[in-house]
């Protein structure tokens, strides 16, 4: 008789993964006691060393931590701008100024 297949939770796929990784248990002890194939549990422990406790998120958290992680990197990139702009135009006073004074010495008095 064939089982039906079962989907777990990312809570839980964390949770075996990590018990595997602490190694107090065995993969096979682990495989055993929880009815799940060794190969799984080595599957889940290879995701959970790649992307952390987010890889087992299902669509809709997946999307929405990729968006919380896009949101970031914008904010991060406004930031960047901010501060480049600031500095472009106190620059650019820095420079106009410059130049004013530059006129002022080297032309005489009567011609500016």
């Amino acid at each position: 008789m064939v089982k039906k297949r079962r989907r777990h939770s990312a809570a839980y796929k964390f949770r075996i993964a990590l018990e595997a990784l602490e190694g107090r248990k065995t993969i096979s002890q682990l495989s055993s006691e929880h009815e799940i194939h060794p190969n799984m549990i080595r599957a889940w422990n290879r995701r959970l060393l790649e992307d952390g406790p987010n890889v087992f998120a299902n669509n809709g958290e997946r999307k929405q931590w990729k968006q919380e992680a896009q949101e970031a990197e914008l904010y991060e990139q406004i930031g960047r701008l901010k501060m480049e702009l600031e500095w472009l135009e106190k620059w650019s006073t820095w420079r106009a100024a410059s130049v004013t004074l530059v006129l002022y010495i080297l032309l005489p008095f009567g011609q500016v």
